[in-house]
This record gives C-alpha cells, sequence and structure tokens, in this order.
C-alpha cells in the first residue's frame, strides 16, 4: 500500500522550494501525495498562490486560514497557535504515514509541533542553515523536532549531525527550488507580456536593455525599522533609474511597515521606471531573474537560486547572515549609498558563473526516493 506523505504548503517561496518533491512524490509508484496549502499562501494580498498550484495540476486535499491580521509579533504568535490547532485536526483526518515541513517559518513551525505531538514521522527540509532573524531559532527548533533531515548543502548536514541527529537520518539532497531553476532555464517558455499577464501597479517598462529585481522582506528581530529599511532600498532604486520589477513581501511580521513604506513613497516620489507585482508562477519568476541584470533586497532566492543561475545579487541587511553563499553575492547594510554602489558594481562586472552549491537540479527525485525507501520512525536516538 503506497505510503502516505502530507506536505504542508505555507507561502508562495515554500511552494516554488517543494514543488519538484511534489511531483516526484505524486509521480512515484509507492507513495501518495496529501497536499495541504496554507497561511499566506492563501491570501490574495501576498500573491494568492493557491491558484498558482491548482493551475498547476496539484489536488489540494486540505486549505487552513490561520493568519491574524496584524504583521506584528503578536500576531505571527497567534497565527502559529491557531496552525497547530487546525493542522493537527488536518492530520488526524488525512491519517498520513509521514508529514513534510519546509524551512523556518512560524508556520513551519506549527506544522512540526502539531505533526510530533501526534506521533507522525516529521521530515524536514532546508535544516541545518545559518541565517539572521527569528528564522534561526525557529529552523534548528525544527530539526530537534524532526526525524528525517533533508539538506540543502553537504555543510547544513555536518551542522544538523553537529546538533545530535543521527547521521543515517541526514540526507543532502539539494534543494528542490534548483529543480525548478535547472527546469525553467533549460525550457524557455513561449514570450510573454508580463504586464498584461500579471498586472501590478506602474508604467509598462520596456525590459529590452536589461533590468533588475527587487525583493525585500522585513527582519523579524528588526520588524520595528521595517519601513526604515525599505525606504533606503527605494531610494537607492528611485535614484539609479534602472528598469526595476519590484515584489510584495511577505507575511512575517514588520511587512506592514514595509508596504507602507512603499505605498508612501509611491505618493511622494515619481518612479516611472519601477512596476510593482505581488507574485508571479515559479516557473516565469526564475526565467524572469534568469534575464535579470541584478537581484536586490534579501530573499534567500538572492542565495540559492540566484547563484545557480549566476544572476548578480546585492542582499540587504543581517536576514541571510551567515547563508552559505556563493560568488553572486555582494553584501551591503540598509544604507541607500551602499545598494546604489553595489548594484552599479554588478552591472559593470561579468555575470558570475553558475554555482552548484545548492544542488544539481535533482533534489525532489531524491527525495522522493527517500521518503519511499527509509524506515518512518519517531524514535530519536540522539547521538549527543
Amino acid at each position: 500500500m503506497p505510503r502516505k506523505v502530507c506536505v504542508v504548503v505555507t507561502a508562495r517561496a515554500s511552494y516554488a522550494r517543494i514543488r519538484s518533491a511534489l511531483e516526484a512524490i505524486r509521480q512515484h509508484p509507492d507513495l501518495e501525495l496529501q497536499l495541504v496549502v496554507a497561511a499566506s499562501a492563501l491570501l490574495d494580498r501576498y500573491g494568492n498562490a493557491v491558484q498558482v498550484i491548482e493551475r498547476e495540476g496539484f489536488r489540494i486535499d486540505r486549505k487552513v486560514y490561520m493568519i491574524v491580521e496584524g504583521e506584528n509579533l503578536v500576531t505571527s504568535a497567534k497565527s502559529t497557535g491557531f496552525g497547530m490547532a487546525e493542522l493537527a485536526t488536518i492530520f488526524d483526518d488525512l491519517h498520513p504515514d509521514a508529514v513534510v515541513t519546509i524551512a523556518d517559518r512560524f508556520e513551519t513551525m506549527a506544522t512540526a509541533v502539531a505533526a510530533s505531538y501526534m506521533n507522525l514521522p516529521l521530515i524536514h527540509v532546508q535544516g541545518g542553515e545559518v541565517t539572521g532573524s527569528i528564522d534561526e531559532k525557529v529552523r534548528h527548533a525544527i530539526t530537534k523536532i524532526a526525524d528525517l533531515h533533508f539538506v540543502a548543502t553537504e555543510k547544513a548536514a555536518e551542522r544538523v549531525i553537529r546538533m545530535g541527529e543521527r547521521p543515517d537520518r541526514v540526507f543532502a539532497t539539494g534543494c528542490p527550488s534548483i529543480d525548478l531553476a535547472k527546469v525553467a532555464i533549460e525550457r524557455p517558455a513561449a514570450e510573454i507580456d508580463l504586464f498584461s499577464a500579471y498586472g501590478g501597479v506602474g508604467a509598462r517598462l520596456d525590459l529590452s536593455n536589461g533590468y533588475i529585481v527587487v525583493l525585500q522582506h522585513p527582519v523579524t528581530t528588526e520588524y520595528s525599522e521595517s519601513r526604515r529599511h525599505i525606504e533606503e532600498t527605494l531610494h537607492a532604486v528611485a535614484e539609479l533609474d534602472l528598469p526595476t520589477l519590484w515584489f510584495w513581501p511577505n507575511v512575517d511580521a514588520g511587512s506592514d511597515g514595509t508596504s507602507k513604506g512603499i505605498r508612501a513613497f509611491r505618493e511622494t516620489h515619481t518612479l516611472p521606471h519601477v512596476h510593482f507585482f505581488k507574485n508571479l508562477p515559479p516557473d516565469d519568476f526564475i526565467r524572469l531573474l534568469h534575464g535579470s541584470r541584478c537581484i536586490v533586497g534579501n530573499s534567500s532566492v538572492s542565495i540559492r537560486e540566484c547563484a545557480y543561475l549566476g544572476v548578480p545579487a546585492v542582499n540587504i541587511g543581517s536576514r541571510q547572515a551567515g547563508r552559505d553563499r556563493g560568488r553572486n553575492v555582494i553584501d551591503v547594510d540598509y544604507d541607500r549609498g551602499e545598494i546604489r554602489s553595489a548594484i552599479q558594481r554588478h552591472i559593470a562586472a561579468p555575470r558570475p558563473p553558475a554555482d552548484l552549491l545548492y544542488g544539481d537540479g535533482r533534489a525532489g527525485e531524491r527525495m522522493a526516493d527517500l521518503v519511499a525507501r527509509l524506515p518512518l520512525s519517531i524514535a530519536k536516538q540522539l547521538t549527543y
């Protein structure tokens, strides 16, 4: 009888990071995919990723509305609690043989705790990495809760083992988001009109001579500074006057300050060279990144996918501090002058080579094979 594998997708980024594994699980003869979509992945203001998931042919078994409005520390904690309660009911209903949780967000913690207290084997994807913000604590806490670990790099595997996890439960599969990047650039899609297809706010831009991409999220441990942080980036981009495609932040504490900063800046400054989007389907977003001259902000896509794609990245602030990075990254502080200078340096320099630090494009296939053949036990037997 096929093993029932319940994957919980909670945000647009987590879908992109697990999509190839979803497909591999769905196609594996010894596995049955159960897909739960939750949190900001269901909300229009954060790009309505659920529509992309359904359009790409995945059957959604359950939906979990768990986000408390406010985008601050209190609402993040409350959303985690609501998620734990709702997911416990769903797991009791679906009776999975294993639960998969992704990365390091508060929704990931809700999934991990609910599954663990129900004695369901927990598989954690992307543990063992080092970054700034509350994500660091959450990621390592989930490592201690999880039973199997599918990590993106060899260094991440070493960290998980040093935390006391059994080496035979830790697998350096690579990151599934690299699978998506590999396929997207190997199979170019027909040219599309981004502005007609995905709407957004701002002028229609001429992208034929190059463009930059901006994706900047709040930092949970610095959430009260999120408006100031985004204003520095806005000033830098405004001064450069380059065609810019800007994507909306995620739902973390501080995103309200980030969003208000963008809206207020648009009211007081003319930005004829900037167009703002909520979200794009993963394939189109990757192709857009691949064609860009530079990505600016603090998203892990700059560190992961853009290393593989050879896309120059300006990483701002502390959100990705400590994460393994390739030669495509320049790190800067929340300072408009530093940001502007780093963008100019990247644009003037040769494009960096592709880097396989985060995988070779076969992570999803490896994950499905491991889930199908490994013992699914909750007995930790730690190796301190």
